[in-house]
């Protein structure tokens, strides 16, 4: 398999570049710009991904495709819509021209931050983003499935808690997402024989779950790492930030709480 990963050059992209050549040995690697770390020997191709002649240059012969690449947090409009909308588009159409079999993309909890965190949700939720970032993703995942229905694209959807090798917070306790499961939905979006479109949480074995991730289950994905071992230390470093009423309400937290001048009760 020839695999390209996007967005190479973010905090996911960095990890995964230590994580994936362990697996797949042939990897195409891609930003805006090079990573000052990129490992010597490794390929790369920088790209626009509001630029289609460039998107088309880096999914060039490949067969697969993860999609971290894009604006990871909110902010402007114009910046969302170059970055994570029109990028998101060239990247599937310039992948589907191509005649790639199977694409990840890097979706995200933003996606439905607004659902309270006293509801559990699974994969078939109406979207309901958090932010101009959250929006992007739906937009994402919704390409992602056009693709998928229209010309039979293997598409896989991974809805990313908090990558991180541990909880901070008591909002973490329940989206932690340990870099070694991430590697493991990866696989299953990559390898698995029967994916056709599929939604799945980016989230490790959390007791304090918001998300059924059951669909996820069904495809053998059994996730290694628990939120729960940091309880303690996630809670105290909690009892330290600054109240949030409407972030600590809303499952995405501070991106739920910027700019909302709603009644609450209303929710």
């Amino acid at each position: 398999m020839k695999l390209l990963v996007t967005g190479a050059a973010g905090g996911i992209g960095t990890r995964l570049r230590q994580m994936l050549p362990a697996i797949y040995k042939d990897i195409r690697w891609s930003d805006i710009t090079k990573p000052a770390d990129l490992a010597p020997g490794a390929e790369f191709v920088a790209a626009d991904l509001a630029k289609m002649n460039e998107v088309e240059k880096m999914v060039a012969g490949v067969d697969a495709i993860i999609h971290l690449g894009g604006f990871s947090v909110e902010g402007p409009w114009e910046t969302i819509l170059q970055a994570n909308i029109i990028g998101t588009y060239n990247l599937f159409e310039a992948a589907y021209r191509a005649g790639v079999k199977r694409v990840i993309f890097a979706t995200s909890n933003h996606a439905v931050g607004m659902y309270p965190r006293d509801e559990k949700i699974g994969v078939n939720v109406t979207v309901r983003p958090d932010s101009r970032y959250g929006i992007s993703k739906c937009f994402g995942e919704s390409v992602g499935a056009f693709y998928a229905d229209k010309h039979g694209m293997r598409v896989t959807c991974i809805r990313i808690g908090n990558f991180a090798d541990t909880p901070i917070d008591k909002r973490r306790l329940s989206i932690f997402l340990h870099p070694e499961d991430l590697v493991q939905l990866l696989r299953i979006g990559l390898e698995h024989p029967q994916i056709k479109y599929e939604i799945f949480y980016g989230a490790s074995d959390n007791a304090a779950a918001w998300w059924d991730n059951s669909n996820a289950h069904k495809f053998g994905y059994r996730p290694r790492h628990k939120a729960e071992d940091f309880r303690a230390e996630a809670l105290a470093a909690q009892d330290k930030l600054p109240p949030d009423p409407i972030g600590d309400y809303f499952q995405g937290g501070a991106f739920s709480s910027a700019e909302y001048d709603a009644d609450r009760r209303q929710s």
